[in-house]
Protein backbone atom coordinates (compact mmCIF):
# COMPACT_ATOMS: atom_id res chain seq x y z
CA UNK A 1 0.00 0.00 0.00
CA UNK A 2 2.74 2.64 0.80
CA UNK A 3 4.05 1.49 -2.64
CA UNK A 4 0.79 2.61 -3.87
CA UNK A 5 0.39 5.72 -2.03
CA UNK A 6 3.92 7.12 -3.39
CA UNK A 7 2.87 6.27 -6.95
CA UNK A 8 -0.42 8.26 -6.32
CA UNK A 9 1.51 11.58 -4.69
CA UNK A 10 3.92 11.33 -7.85
CA UNK A 11 0.91 11.49 -10.21
CA UNK A 12 -0.24 14.78 -8.35
CA UNK A 13 3.16 16.22 -8.25
CA UNK A 14 3.62 15.73 -11.94
CA UNK A 15 0.63 17.12 -13.17
CA UNK A 16 0.70 19.97 -10.66
CA UNK A 17 1.19 22.66 -13.08
CA UNK A 18 -1.99 21.21 -15.02
CA UNK A 19 -4.13 21.19 -12.08
CA UNK A 20 -3.36 24.78 -11.11
CA UNK A 21 -4.26 25.82 -14.66
CA UNK A 22 -7.95 24.43 -14.23
CA UNK A 23 -8.29 26.05 -10.67
CA UNK A 24 -6.76 29.06 -12.33
CA UNK A 25 -9.46 28.72 -15.52
CA UNK A 26 -12.45 28.70 -12.91
CA UNK A 27 -10.92 31.00 -10.74
CA UNK A 28 -10.58 33.54 -13.42
CA UNK A 29 -14.13 33.25 -14.88
CA UNK A 30 -16.31 33.13 -11.98
CA UNK A 31 -19.84 31.26 -12.45
CA UNK A 32 -23.17 31.31 -10.20
CA UNK A 33 -25.25 28.45 -9.56
CA UNK A 34 -26.37 26.22 -12.51
CA UNK A 35 -25.04 28.32 -14.90
CA UNK A 36 -20.93 26.57 -14.60
CA UNK A 37 -20.43 25.90 -17.95
CA UNK A 38 -16.84 26.80 -18.33
CA UNK A 39 -15.69 25.15 -15.43
CA UNK A 40 -18.12 21.88 -16.71
CA UNK A 41 -16.38 22.23 -20.03
CA UNK A 42 -12.67 22.64 -18.19
CA UNK A 43 -13.00 19.68 -16.00
CA UNK A 44 -14.52 17.26 -18.40
CA UNK A 45 -12.33 17.96 -21.23
CA UNK A 46 -9.25 17.22 -18.55
CA UNK A 47 -10.88 14.00 -17.20
CA UNK A 48 -11.40 12.60 -20.89
CA UNK A 49 -7.90 13.24 -21.51
CA UNK A 50 -6.65 11.42 -18.32
CA UNK A 51 -8.73 8.47 -19.50
CA UNK A 52 -11.96 8.21 -17.70
CA UNK A 53 -15.27 7.57 -18.98
CA UNK A 54 -17.13 10.53 -18.72
CA UNK A 55 -20.67 11.80 -18.65
CA UNK A 56 -21.29 15.49 -19.52
CA UNK A 57 -24.44 17.17 -18.13
CA UNK A 58 -25.22 14.35 -15.89
CA UNK A 59 -28.30 14.52 -14.45
CA UNK A 60 -28.43 18.31 -14.72
CA UNK A 61 -26.86 20.47 -17.18
CA UNK A 62 -23.64 21.63 -15.39
CA UNK A 63 -23.35 18.28 -13.87
CA UNK A 64 -20.61 15.64 -14.71
CA UNK A 65 -20.18 12.28 -13.93
CA UNK A 66 -16.63 10.40 -15.04
CA UNK A 67 -15.65 6.90 -13.70
CA UNK A 68 -13.09 4.11 -13.57
CA UNK A 69 -13.53 0.38 -13.43
CA UNK A 70 -11.40 -2.12 -12.68
CA UNK A 71 -12.15 -5.16 -14.50
CA UNK A 72 -13.85 -7.08 -11.22
CA UNK A 73 -15.14 -3.84 -10.21
CA UNK A 74 -18.68 -5.92 -8.57
CA UNK A 75 -15.68 -7.26 -6.18
CA UNK A 76 -15.33 -3.62 -4.63
CA UNK A 77 -16.90 -0.05 -3.59
CA UNK A 78 -17.63 2.53 -5.85
CA UNK A 79 -16.23 5.66 -3.85
CA UNK A 80 -17.24 9.05 -5.10
CA UNK A 81 -15.04 12.10 -5.12
CA UNK A 82 -17.17 15.69 -5.52
CA UNK A 83 -15.89 18.68 -7.09
CA UNK A 84 -17.61 21.93 -6.70
CA UNK A 85 -17.33 24.62 -8.92
CA UNK A 86 -19.89 27.24 -8.25
CA UNK A 87 -18.68 30.64 -7.43
CA UNK A 88 -20.42 33.58 -5.66
CA UNK A 89 -22.63 36.57 -6.64
CA UNK A 90 -20.70 39.99 -6.61
CA UNK A 91 -17.20 38.08 -5.19
CA UNK A 92 -16.01 35.40 -7.42
CA UNK A 93 -14.43 32.50 -5.52
CA UNK A 94 -15.02 34.07 -2.18
CA UNK A 95 -15.85 30.23 -0.88
CA UNK A 96 -12.53 28.79 -3.01
CA UNK A 97 -14.76 26.07 -5.04
CA UNK A 98 -12.08 26.37 -8.19
CA UNK A 99 -9.73 24.62 -5.55
CA UNK A 100 -12.44 22.11 -5.02
CA UNK A 101 -12.41 21.33 -8.46
CA UNK A 102 -8.89 20.76 -8.44
CA UNK A 103 -8.61 19.24 -5.48
CA UNK A 104 -11.54 16.37 -6.77
CA UNK A 105 -9.45 15.95 -10.07
CA UNK A 106 -6.41 15.31 -8.57
CA UNK A 107 -7.55 12.71 -6.14
CA UNK A 108 -9.51 11.35 -9.28
CA UNK A 109 -6.82 10.66 -11.18
CA UNK A 110 -4.29 9.58 -8.64
CA UNK A 111 -6.40 7.25 -7.41
CA UNK A 112 -7.15 5.87 -10.80
CA UNK A 113 -3.64 5.70 -11.58
CA UNK A 114 -3.12 3.35 -8.15
CA UNK A 115 -5.99 1.20 -9.41
CA UNK A 116 -4.29 0.69 -12.63
CA UNK A 117 -0.69 -0.16 -11.51
CA UNK A 118 -2.33 -2.19 -8.34
CA UNK A 119 -2.53 -5.09 -10.93
CA UNK A 120 -5.73 -6.44 -9.31
CA UNK A 121 -4.75 -5.71 -5.99
CA UNK A 122 -7.58 -2.83 -5.70
CA UNK A 123 -10.60 -3.42 -6.73
CA UNK A 124 -13.64 -1.38 -7.68
CA UNK A 125 -15.43 1.60 -9.51
CA UNK A 126 -13.86 5.23 -8.87
CA UNK A 127 -16.16 8.40 -9.40
CA UNK A 128 -15.36 11.99 -9.93
CA UNK A 129 -18.89 13.11 -9.66
CA UNK A 130 -19.29 17.10 -10.52
CA UNK A 131 -21.79 18.54 -8.58
CA UNK A 132 -23.21 22.53 -9.29
CA UNK A 133 -24.66 25.05 -7.07
CA UNK A 134 -23.72 24.60 -3.86
CA UNK A 135 -24.28 28.13 -3.23
CA UNK A 136 -27.61 28.42 -2.34
CA UNK A 137 -29.64 26.29 -4.16
CA UNK A 138 -28.30 22.86 -2.65
CA UNK A 139 -27.53 21.44 -6.26
CA UNK A 140 -26.45 18.23 -4.36
CA UNK A 141 -30.00 17.64 -3.12
CA UNK A 142 -31.53 17.66 -7.33
CA UNK A 143 -28.70 14.78 -7.73
CA UNK A 144 -29.78 12.91 -4.75
CA UNK A 145 -33.45 13.00 -6.23
CA UNK A 146 -32.37 12.60 -9.79
CA UNK A 147 -30.41 9.15 -8.30
CA UNK A 148 -27.38 10.62 -9.31
CA UNK A 149 -25.44 8.79 -6.09
CA UNK A 150 -26.94 5.48 -6.99
CA UNK A 151 -24.49 2.38 -6.41
CA UNK A 152 -21.86 4.63 -4.69
CA UNK A 153 -20.87 3.70 -1.27
CA UNK A 154 -18.68 6.17 -0.01
CA UNK A 155 -18.21 9.71 -0.55
CA UNK A 156 -15.57 12.20 0.01
CA UNK A 157 -14.50 15.99 -0.83
CA UNK A 158 -12.70 18.70 0.99
CA UNK A 159 -13.45 22.29 0.83
CA UNK A 160 -10.76 25.26 1.75
CA UNK A 161 -10.80 27.38 4.97
CA UNK A 162 -9.01 29.07 7.38
CA UNK A 163 -7.91 25.75 9.41
CA UNK A 164 -7.62 22.02 8.83
CA UNK A 165 -10.54 19.88 10.44
CA UNK A 166 -11.41 16.64 9.79
CA UNK A 167 -15.11 16.84 11.50
CA UNK A 168 -16.09 20.39 10.51
CA UNK A 169 -19.44 21.29 12.22
CA UNK A 170 -22.09 21.91 9.29
CA UNK A 171 -25.23 22.51 10.19
CA UNK A 172 -28.98 22.28 9.01
CA UNK A 173 -29.90 25.44 7.07
CA UNK A 174 -33.56 26.33 5.54
CA UNK A 175 -34.52 29.11 3.53
CA UNK A 176 -37.71 31.16 5.06
CA UNK A 177 -39.64 33.29 2.82
CA UNK A 178 -42.12 35.69 3.93
CA UNK A 179 -44.80 38.02 2.28
CA UNK A 180 -46.97 40.52 3.68
CA UNK A 181 -50.52 41.75 1.57
CA UNK A 182 -51.40 45.16 2.97
CA UNK A 183 -53.57 47.60 1.53
CA UNK A 184 -52.20 50.54 -0.43
CA UNK A 185 -53.45 54.04 0.42
CA UNK A 186 -52.02 57.69 0.33
CA UNK A 187 -49.56 58.23 3.82
CA UNK A 188 -50.98 61.49 4.02
CA UNK A 189 -54.21 62.18 3.03
CA UNK A 190 -56.21 58.75 4.08
CA UNK A 191 -53.51 56.82 6.13
CA UNK A 192 -56.58 55.65 7.64
CA UNK A 193 -57.72 53.49 4.41
CA UNK A 194 -54.49 51.40 4.23
CA UNK A 195 -52.87 48.51 5.63
CA UNK A 196 -49.66 48.76 6.43
CA UNK A 197 -47.28 46.01 4.62
CA UNK A 198 -44.29 47.38 5.83
CA UNK A 199 -45.65 47.73 9.84
CA UNK A 200 -46.56 43.88 9.36
CA UNK A 201 -42.73 43.40 8.33
CA UNK A 202 -40.83 45.67 10.72
CA UNK A 203 -43.19 44.25 13.91
CA UNK A 204 -42.30 40.27 11.89
CA UNK A 205 -38.37 41.03 12.07
CA UNK A 206 -38.67 42.87 15.58
CA UNK A 207 -40.69 39.50 16.58
CA UNK A 208 -37.82 36.85 15.32
CA UNK A 209 -35.27 39.23 17.21
CA UNK A 210 -36.93 39.31 20.44
CA UNK A 211 -37.33 35.02 19.92
CA UNK A 212 -34.10 34.47 20.16
CA UNK A 213 -34.02 34.90 24.07
CA UNK A 214 -35.68 31.21 23.62
CA UNK A 215 -33.44 29.84 20.88
CA UNK A 216 -30.69 27.45 21.47
CA UNK A 217 -26.85 29.04 21.66
CA UNK A 218 -25.93 26.79 18.76
CA UNK A 219 -29.55 27.72 16.32
CA UNK A 220 -28.66 30.91 13.68
CA UNK A 221 -31.72 33.12 12.10
CA UNK A 222 -30.27 35.79 10.25
CA UNK A 223 -32.35 37.94 7.74
CA UNK A 224 -32.89 40.90 5.60
CA UNK A 225 -35.92 42.94 4.28
CA UNK A 226 -35.75 42.57 0.64
CA UNK A 227 -39.11 44.34 0.00
CA UNK A 228 -39.83 47.42 2.21
CA UNK A 229 -42.37 49.38 -0.09
CA UNK A 230 -42.55 51.35 -2.91
CA UNK A 231 -42.26 55.46 -1.69
CA UNK A 232 -43.27 57.02 1.66
CA UNK A 233 -46.18 59.00 0.79
CA UNK A 234 -47.83 55.69 0.12
CA UNK A 235 -48.96 52.72 2.52
CA UNK A 236 -46.91 50.39 1.68
CA UNK A 237 -49.50 46.78 0.74
CA UNK A 238 -46.54 44.70 -0.15
CA UNK A 239 -43.32 43.30 1.58
CA UNK A 240 -40.60 40.67 1.39
CA UNK A 241 -38.46 39.44 4.23
CA UNK A 242 -35.83 36.48 3.57
CA UNK A 243 -34.22 34.52 6.18
CA UNK A 244 -32.17 31.46 6.79
CA UNK A 245 -32.96 28.91 9.56
CA UNK A 246 -30.01 27.23 10.87
CA UNK A 247 -29.71 24.42 13.51
CA UNK A 248 -26.79 21.74 14.61
CA UNK A 249 -29.85 18.92 13.81
CA UNK A 250 -32.63 18.82 11.56
CA UNK A 251 -34.88 17.39 14.93
CA UNK A 252 -33.79 20.84 15.84
CA UNK A 253 -35.42 22.21 12.51
CA UNK A 254 -38.85 21.12 13.43
CA UNK A 255 -38.65 23.67 16.88
CA UNK A 256 -37.56 26.50 14.87
CA UNK A 257 -39.45 26.27 12.18
CA UNK A 258 -42.32 26.38 14.40
CA UNK A 259 -40.89 29.56 16.17
CA UNK A 260 -40.72 31.26 13.30
CA UNK A 261 -44.23 30.71 12.10
CA UNK A 262 -45.56 31.62 15.42
CA UNK A 263 -43.59 35.14 14.74
CA UNK A 264 -44.95 35.45 11.63
CA UNK A 265 -48.70 34.82 12.54
CA UNK A 266 -48.56 37.58 15.52
CA UNK A 267 -47.32 40.09 13.00
CA UNK A 268 -50.15 39.57 10.65
CA UNK A 269 -52.55 39.10 13.60
CA UNK A 270 -51.59 42.72 14.70
CA UNK A 271 -51.53 44.76 11.11
CA UNK A 272 -54.48 43.43 9.66
CA UNK A 273 -52.19 41.92 6.86
CA UNK A 274 -52.46 38.51 5.12
CA UNK A 275 -48.82 36.71 4.59
CA UNK A 276 -47.12 33.82 2.60
CA UNK A 277 -44.50 32.13 4.78
CA UNK A 278 -42.30 29.42 2.83
CA UNK A 279 -39.74 27.57 3.87
CA UNK A 280 -37.62 26.55 1.53
CA UNK A 281 -37.94 23.60 -1.27
CA UNK A 282 -34.65 22.61 -0.81
CA UNK A 283 -33.12 22.28 2.68
CA UNK A 284 -29.38 21.77 3.67
CA UNK A 285 -29.25 19.36 6.08
CA UNK A 286 -26.39 18.66 8.61
CA UNK A 287 -23.01 16.84 8.12
CA UNK A 288 -22.25 13.77 9.52
CA UNK A 289 -18.81 12.90 9.28
CA UNK A 290 -18.23 9.59 9.30
CA UNK A 291 -16.04 8.44 12.11
CA UNK A 292 -13.85 5.80 10.75
CA UNK A 293 -13.14 7.54 7.44
CA UNK A 294 -12.67 10.45 8.97
CA UNK A 295 -10.07 8.72 10.90
CA UNK A 296 -8.31 7.27 8.02
CA UNK A 297 -8.29 11.16 6.22
CA UNK A 298 -6.26 12.45 9.43
CA UNK A 299 -3.48 9.87 9.49
CA UNK A 300 -3.54 10.04 5.75
CA UNK A 301 -3.48 13.84 5.90
CA UNK A 302 -0.88 13.72 9.26
CA UNK A 303 1.58 11.78 6.34
CA UNK A 304 1.45 14.50 4.03
CA UNK A 305 2.38 16.97 6.30
CA UNK A 306 -1.46 18.25 7.30
CA UNK A 307 -1.79 20.03 10.69
CA UNK A 308 -5.29 18.88 12.00
CA UNK A 309 -6.56 21.18 14.22
CA UNK A 310 -6.58 20.11 17.85
CA UNK A 311 -7.49 23.47 19.41
CA UNK A 312 -11.04 21.94 20.99
CA UNK A 313 -12.97 25.51 20.73
CA UNK A 314 -12.35 25.55 16.56
CA UNK A 315 -12.96 21.72 16.50
CA UNK A 316 -16.63 22.29 18.00
CA UNK A 317 -17.05 25.78 16.67
CA UNK A 318 -20.43 25.32 14.20
CA UNK A 319 -19.98 27.04 10.98
CA UNK A 320 -22.20 27.67 7.94
CA UNK A 321 -24.42 24.84 5.94
CA UNK A 322 -23.24 22.79 2.92
CA UNK A 323 -25.63 20.70 0.84
CA UNK A 324 -22.58 17.68 1.66
CA UNK A 325 -25.01 17.15 4.70
CA UNK A 326 -27.52 15.78 2.33
CA UNK A 327 -25.09 13.55 1.29
CA UNK A 328 -23.91 12.47 4.49
CA UNK A 329 -27.48 11.43 5.40
CA UNK A 330 -27.86 9.19 2.41
CA UNK A 331 -24.03 8.11 2.14
CA UNK A 332 -21.26 7.87 4.62
CA UNK A 333 -19.27 10.97 4.06
CA UNK A 334 -16.58 12.28 4.52
CA UNK A 335 -16.31 16.53 4.36
CA UNK A 336 -12.51 18.04 5.84
CA UNK A 337 -11.61 21.75 5.88
CA UNK A 338 -8.18 22.58 4.78
CA UNK A 339 -6.37 25.77 5.31
CA UNK A 340 -4.57 27.92 2.55
CA UNK A 341 -2.62 29.93 3.75
CA UNK A 342 -4.59 32.82 5.67
CA UNK A 343 -7.53 32.68 8.81
CA UNK A 344 -9.27 35.41 6.47
CA UNK A 345 -12.99 34.47 6.80
CA UNK A 346 -14.59 32.66 3.92
CA UNK A 347 -17.54 35.05 1.40
CA UNK A 348 -15.44 37.85 1.49
CA UNK A 349 -13.50 39.56 -0.82
CA UNK A 350 -9.85 38.76 0.59
CA UNK A 351 -10.96 34.70 0.61
CA UNK A 352 -11.77 35.17 -3.13
CA UNK A 353 -8.32 36.61 -3.88
CA UNK A 354 -6.15 34.23 -1.46
CA UNK A 355 -8.39 31.02 -3.71
CA UNK A 356 -6.87 32.17 -6.25
CA UNK A 357 -3.01 32.75 -5.11
CA UNK A 358 -0.38 30.57 -6.28
CA UNK A 359 0.37 29.96 -2.58
CA UNK A 360 -3.06 28.23 -2.16
CA UNK A 361 -1.49 25.47 -4.71
CA UNK A 362 0.44 23.26 -1.62
CA UNK A 363 -2.26 23.07 0.43
CA UNK A 364 -4.92 21.93 -2.35
CA UNK A 365 -2.24 19.22 -3.55
CA UNK A 366 -1.57 17.91 -0.20
CA UNK A 367 -5.46 17.47 0.94
CA UNK A 368 -5.64 15.77 -2.75
CA UNK A 369 -3.33 13.27 -1.85
CA UNK A 370 -4.92 12.81 1.62
CA UNK A 371 -8.19 12.05 -0.53
CA UNK A 372 -6.69 10.16 -2.42
CA UNK A 373 -4.62 7.72 0.29
CA UNK A 374 -7.79 7.53 2.40
CA UNK A 375 -9.96 6.06 -1.26
CA UNK A 376 -6.53 3.59 -1.38
CA UNK A 377 -7.33 2.48 2.21
CA UNK A 378 -10.35 2.19 1.87
CA UNK A 379 -10.35 0.08 -1.63
CA UNK A 380 -7.70 -1.97 0.46
CA UNK A 381 -9.33 -3.27 3.69
CA UNK A 382 -12.34 -5.50 2.75
CA UNK A 383 -13.56 -5.03 6.44
CA UNK A 384 -13.04 -1.46 6.20
CA UNK A 385 -16.39 -0.74 4.11
CA UNK A 386 -18.32 -2.59 6.73
CA UNK A 387 -17.49 -0.57 9.69
CA UNK A 388 -17.93 2.49 7.54
CA UNK A 389 -21.59 1.41 6.90
CA UNK A 390 -21.79 0.23 10.16
CA UNK A 391 -21.05 3.64 11.94
CA UNK A 392 -23.23 5.31 9.24
CA UNK A 393 -26.24 3.72 10.39
CA UNK A 394 -25.68 4.66 14.20
CA UNK A 395 -24.78 8.62 13.57
CA UNK A 396 -28.17 8.35 10.88
CA UNK A 397 -30.68 7.55 14.05
CA UNK A 398 -28.64 10.03 16.44
CA UNK A 399 -28.91 12.90 13.96
CA UNK A 400 -32.23 12.36 12.62
CA UNK A 401 -31.88 11.86 9.36
CA UNK A 402 -34.18 12.42 6.83
CA UNK A 403 -36.02 15.46 5.04
CA UNK A 404 -36.64 18.99 6.85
Amino acid sequence: MDDLKALASDVINQISAELHKISQSIWNQPELAFNEFHAHSVLTDFLEVAGFTVEKSFKLPTAFRATYKTADHSEGPNIAVLCEYDALPGIGHACGHNLIAEVGVAAGLAVKEAMITSSGELKGTLTVLGCPAEEGLCGKADLLRLNAFEGVNVAMMAHPSQYNLSRPKYVSMTPLSIKFHGKASHAASYPWDGVNALDAAVMCYNNISCARQQMQPTWRVHGVIKNGGVAPNIIPEETELEYYLRTPTNTEMGTLKEKMSQCVQGAAIATGCTFDCEFGEKSYLSLISNDPLASIYEACATSVGIQIETDPERISKYGGSTDMGNVSHVIPSIHPKFFIGSHVSQHTKEFAVLSGDPGAQKHALNVAKALAFTALEVYNDKMLLKKIQDSFERDKEANGSGAL
